[in-house]
């Protein structure tokens, strides 16, 4: 009778039972609540890209005096240095008859500049914002050049320099006034919501009140008695601008403030304040955060508006509502216009895409 052979059995070297292994799985650490976020936040490419592209924008616009500016980085002249970009020597330093700020401009300091032993280190772009250059051929607004890449507006200002500058001064603006906005209407909302009953009625009321006063002809009004700035419109813009995020933060409390962790945060004695801080206003940012870049287009898209119409800075700042305005009275000159134009789309692009990546990373129902 043949016998069955017996199977193979495999023996496991050393080395194999060494790399096997451990009995026990190795789990991943979980990952917290803004880790999910930032996680979500990156698989939304466009967005992702948009942050990033936004980012070197706001260092390029930073960095602007040491891009575009008349003034030189270094400046050697009969063995003295100086830092112009700094602080600008007045014209006797260099040859001149005048104690006024150097007009770097001036056919006289190129040639002061131009002998042996002097030199200056200028710019990428040697042209700032408010300098105007008087001694150029063209007539103004003029076409773009090897001097002026994009020409000059109808003030014959370097147009580059009017957008880097206006990109600037618009993004610093809608950040304070979405900075502002927002804190108003976290501290309204967080009121209405945490404590509800006549104090939400009273609070609501009022809110309707104040939201029905014309904001344009208030703007108007001010701009007429006070010096336009751009503290002035900030302030005036700010007093309206919490009152939509007011709405959404009140009914994030609300909904937090009846949950379980409320409850045993005051059954541990804990303060309203410290309630409010500690425990529902975190769990009620999601608002917020989502609609912050929207908030900023906003405020980009009124102070251009603003400009436009009138009541916005004074000539002296730069500005992308200025440009638009000098674009409407200057059709010929599309070397105007059309740059701004791209320049604003852009922007708000950039912030929309970023707002719906902030969307998707707080849609706590995505993985």
């Amino acid at each position: 009778m043949n016998e069955l052979a017996a199977p193979p059995v495999a023996v496991a070297d050393a080395d194999t039972a060494d790399m096997a292994p451990p009995s026990s799985a190795v789990r991943s650490k979980p990952m917290s609540p803004n880790q999910r976020a930032w996680a979500r936040f990156r698989r939304n490419r466009i967005g992702t890209l948009s942050l990033w592209i936004m980012v070197a924008l706001l260092i390029v616009s930073a960095l602007a005096e040491f891009i575009s500016n008349d003034r030189p980085l270094v400046a050697r002249y009969n063995g003295e240095w100086s830092f112009p970009v700094f602080a600008n020597p007045p014209e006797t330093a260099f040859g001149g008859d005048f104690r006024t700020p150097t007009d770097w401009t001036d056919p006289f300091i190129a040639e002061q500049f131009a002998k042996p032993g002097n030199w200056k280190l200028g710019t990428l772009n040697p042209h700032s914002a408010t300098s105007t250059d008087y001694f150029q051929k063209e007539p103004n607004p003029a076409p773009p050049s090897a001097k002026n890449w994009l020409g000059t507006d109808s003030l014959g200002q370097d147009m580059v320099a009017r957008l880097l500058y206006g990109f600037r001064v618009s993004i610093l603006f809608a950040l304070a006034l979405a900075a502002i906005g927002t804190a108003l209407g976290i501290v309204a909302g967080a009121i209405q919501g945490y404590f509800g009953g006549r104090i939400d009625l009273t609070l609501q009321r009022l809110i309707e009140i104040w939201s029905s006063i014309p904001e344009l002809y208030l703007l108007i009004i001010f701009a007429s008695i006070f010096e336009p700035s751009l503290l002035l419109l900030l302030v005036l813009l700010s007093l309206f601008g919490w009152v939509g995020l007011s709405d959404y933060v009140r009914a994030e409390f609300y909904r937090n403030r009846g949950l379980e962790f409320v409850k045993a945060a005051r059954a541990m004695g804990l303060s309203n304040l410290q309630i409010i801080w500690r425990h529902v206003l975190p769990n009620s940012m999601t608002p917020v955060i989502t609609f912050l870049p929207f908030r900023m287009s906003g405020a980009i898209l009124a102070l251009v508006a603003l400009d436009f119409l009138g009541p916005g800075v004074p000539a002296s700042v730069p500005s992308l509502g200025d440009l638009v305005k000098q674009g409407k009275a200057n059709l010929d000159a599309w070397w105007i216009i059309f740059p701004t134009f791209a320049v604003l789309v852009i922007t708000l692009l950039l912030l929309t895409f970023i707002g719906d990546a902030l969307r998707d990373a707080f849609d706590t129902r995505k993985s």
